[in-house]
């Protein structure tokens, strides 16, 4: 009885050296692998600093309140500066919205009035119907995902046909993206310090030779809004000059600070 005590264990013990290593080998967890750092430096590189993304964009807003279709000229340089034109089926642009990192400017040339504040979700939801933090917008619309603050953890899973990477800041604030076969951006979830969902994206319509999403649709944790954008005319040029972020006040038109 004894002897097949021991026997039993012996194959437990072989098991567990046989397997464990093939779990292992599924989920990584470094936080400085240089494998992960190489994929997501590619993904965070679809649009350099150094260089401006312009583009035609058709819009499709749905929240609670209903469905906000729109075509607008879009002109996005990471981290923090985006110009939007919203275009109506005939004439000049009727809305303009310029964000740097220090402030937003919004003009409505319909009712000769400018706007002028902070660049943050609250402002912004003034004017169009979508709360949404600005610096991770202007991210997801250049083909990417946002960047997490500090000293971040990576987990390195293969799913299916994709690869997973979790990453995870030490202030709680924690993502995920999914990367194709093809090595292009496909999913990213967003979640706040107590692991609650803020958002998904997804990036798909990838062109031949275009490391830029054609179509990109982001979700929030509602359930309900979301906003989703076709690409057409796409261009990244070197940003030898940030004027186009610029928005002056037009003569005869009332300036409102809304801070």
């Amino acid at each position: 009885m004894l002897n097949h005590f021991h026997f039993f264990k012996k194959i437990i013990f072989l098991i567990i050296v046989v397997t464990l290593p093939a779990a292992c080998a599924k989920q990584i967890i470094i936080p400085h692998d240089p494998s992960t750092q190489k994929v997501l430096f590619k993904i965070s590189s679809t649009l350099p600093e150094t260089d401006i993304m312009s583009a035609i964009a058709q819009i499709a807003l749905v929240t609670s309140g209903g469905y906000y279709p729109a075509r607008a000229a879009l002109i996005i340089k990471k981290p923090l500066y985006l110009r939007l034109e919203l275009l109506p089926p005939m004439g000049p642009p009727d809305f303009f919205l310029v964000v740097t990192p220090h402030e937003m400017k919004i003009l409505l040339p319909a009712k000769g009035e400018f706007y002028q504040g902070e660049p943050n979700s609250h402002n912004l939801s003034r004017f169009l119907p979508w709360q949404f933090n600005i610096e991770d917008m202007v991210f997801i619309f250049a083909g990417t995902y946002p960047p997490l603050i500090g000293d971040v953890a990576y987990l390195r899973t293969p799913e299916e046909n994709y690869l997973r990477i979790d990453m995870k800041a030490q202030s709680g604030i924690s993502q995920t993206v999914w990367i194709g076969p093809a090595g292009h951006l496909s999913k990213l979830e967003r979640f706040d310090e107590n692991g609650k969902e803020l958002y998904k994206a997804e990036f798909t319509d990838y062109e031949e030779g275009s490391s830029i999403a054609g179509k990109i649709t982001v979700g929030l944790a509602d359930g309900v809004t979301s906003i989703t954008i076709k690409y057409s005319g796409l261009k990244i040029e070197k940003a030898k000059d940030l004027a186009v972020f610029d928005l002056p006040v037009p003569a005869g038109f009332k300036t409102i600070m809304i801070d």
